[in-house]
Parts: structure tokens; sequence; C-alpha cells
């Protein structure tokens, strides 16, 4: 049978999110049925409400960084039981059969990845609806394994900026001796001194506000460049192995190749907004051999890899508390730059 929850979503394009009922599809063998206890606000969140990118479908109910506990499982589910604390992210279905998908790389899967919410779910013919809720069903193999160790009220955005941060850095093998330089200072760019520091790499935040430089070392970076200073990018000229670029809006790529090693690579992940044609002159990558990347999230293997190198290294984000009724004035304060750096909804309080 069928679950009606409470959930809390958007009825149409720019709504306020307002709480709704939702019905949740009986478990099926694959299934586990997850009481939802914490579930993080990320930006894309707030683009999808406001079908910033197109495609949403509503009602939407967002949230696609959730912490949880096992209730119901299915007759074939052998990862887990009622009871466990478990995580769900970004995806909840994929092909399974394309090149991506066999080499556990579903976020780059060639038929399309079934995101947590605002997806068309064909193989149970349904819309999918995030962790803005009671409660969620989800096939096992995209259900992750929490590390208890860790405080689970911060362990959620780990499913988004966490593995959007540690995916690139494992690609690209960061590790002990290596510079890398984390461009923005957000959701993404604090966990991404985090990961950084506990590979063992020289880690240097470089922002465009002097006053996050107290911010950034707190959080474990060893130094910080003042982008707008000129002065300083230039003394930084050729000093990096690795660019984690997290700014998430259209700008200048130009001055911060000029800070790579020759061979030495920017990742993007956080550019949401299209980059003009104009923007990137080729001899900043011809002269020094360098590169220029993307990522996207992480596929299940790695994701759960990031969760048990977190739970080794005790690396949690920095999270702010809300409750249900608290969501669109955090959206206000996100779309201020107004948090630090991962807004949290607590569903264990009513």
């Amino acid at each position: 049978m069928t679950q009606t929850v409470i959930a809390y979503g958007a009825q149409s394009q720019a709504a306020a999110i307002s709480q709704i009922s939702i019905e949740r599809r009986e478990v099926t063998p694959a299934d586990i049925s997850i009481d939802i206890m914490y579930c993080g606000i990320c930006h894309s969140d707030i683009h999808q409400v406001n079908n910033d990118w197109g495609g949403a479908i509503y009602p939407i109910v967002p949230g696609h960084e959730i912490i949880g506990k096992v209730t119901n499982i299915g007759n074939q589910v052998t990862k887990f039981k009622v009871g466990d604390i478990v995580g769900v992210g970004v995806m909840v279905g994929s092909c399974g059969n394309c090149g991506s998908c066999k080499d556990n790389f579903e976020q780059y899967c060639e038929q399309g990845f079934i995101g947590t919410y605002s997806s068309k779910d064909p193989k149970h013919d349904e819309i999918t609806y995030g962790g803005y809720s009671e409660n969620i069903v989800v096939d096992e193999k995209f259900v992750l394994h929490v590390p208890t160790n860790l405080a689970l009220n911060a362990v959620a955005p780990l499913l988004c900026a966490g593995i959007t941060t540690y995916s690139p850095l494992r690609n690209w093998n960061v590790k002990s001796g290596d510079t890398v330089g984390v461009i923005g200072l957000g959701g993404l760019g604090h966990m991404g001194i985090k990961l950084a520091k506990a590979m063992g790499a020289h880690v240097v935040m470089i922002t465009s506000s002097p006053n996050k430089a107290k911010d950034a070392k707190s959080l474990g970076a060893d130094a910080v460049i003042i982008s707008k200073n000129s002065e300083d990018m230039q003394n930084n000229a050729n000093k990096f192995d690795i660019l984690l670029n997290t700014v998430p809006v259209s700008h200048d790529l130009n001055p911060y190749l000029s800070l790579l090693k020759r061979d030495g690579t920017m990742i993007l992940v956080g550019a949401i907004e299209p980059f003009k044609a104009g923007e990137l002159n080729g001899f900043n990558l011809i002269f020094g051999r360098k590169r220029l990347g993307g990522s996207l999230i992480g596929g299940l293997k790695e994701t759960q890899e990031m969760l048990d190198f977190c739970g080794e290294n005790n690396i949690i984000p920095d999270v702010e508390m809300i409750t249900a009724s608290e969501i669109n004035n955090a959206y206000k304060r996100m779309l201020n730059n107004d948090v630090k750096y991962r807004f949290v909804i607590d569903f264990t309080k009513k």
C-alpha cells in the first residue's frame, strides 16, 4: 500500500515552500523505507523551485541531502536492516546498463540519472519527491551507510557538498605535497578546504572577500589569496597543482589559470551559469599544458568511500539547524550568502 506523508514543497514556479501531503510508493522487494531525520538545503533546491534550469515538475518537494532511519525493507534487500542510519543523495536511480553505470559513475548515466526529486521514474511510474518530508522510499542500490561516529545532524550536506568536492580531488589524485587552491568560500568551498587538507595537501583559499580570510584559516586553509589583489595573484603564479573552482556564477577564468603550475588542472564544480565564449583565452592553457575540467557529484561507490573517509577523519560540514517552518527564511538568507555554511532541516523536532 502507498503511504501518505507530510512534506514541504512548492506548488508552482517561485512559490513559497508550504506543507503539503504526498504519496510514497509501497515498499517493493528491492526498496528501503526511511524515516527522515535530517535534510540539508542545497542552493540547487532554490534553482529547482524557481525553475531556473527548466524542467521542474510541480508540486516539487526538494531535498537531496538526506539522513534517516530504516523502518522497512523489501524481501530482496541484503545490505541494510531495520534500524540502520542511512543516507540518500542526489540520485535514486539510473539505467544500470550503460558504460558509466557499469563503471560505478551513475551520475554520468547515458540515459540520465533519476534525481531524488522532480524527476520521472519510469521503473515505478512516478514523479520523485525529495527529502523535505517525513519519509522516503528508495531502491537499496542508492542508499548509503552513514558512519555513526559523526554528528548525524551535520552529515546530511556530505551527500551533495561533500561528494561534489571529494570526487574531483580523488579523481585528480590529490595527495600529500600537492598545493590545492579552493576558489570561493561557501557550502562547497568550505568542504573543499576540509577534504583537501585531510588528503595531505597544502590548501589555499582563493576569495574575492578579505573578510573571509579568518574563516578560511579556521576551517584549515594554510593560506589565503585575495583574488582582487593583483599583486597577491601575481606572487602566486605557477604555484598550484589543482584549483577547485566552486564559484556558482559566470566569471573570468583567466586570472586563475595563471596560478597553475605546468600540467596543473582547474576543475569546475560550481559553474551553474553559462560562461561567455570569449572569456577563455586559449593561450592560458597552451602555455603550460594546463587543463580545465569539470566534475558532477559522484557515483554510489565513490560517495560511500567519501562518507567512510569523513568518518575516519572526523570531517563534517559546518551547519545551522532549522525547523521546516524556517525553510523560506533560509532560502532568503542563502540568496544573501548569510549562512555558514549549510542549512539542515531537523525533522526530529515537530
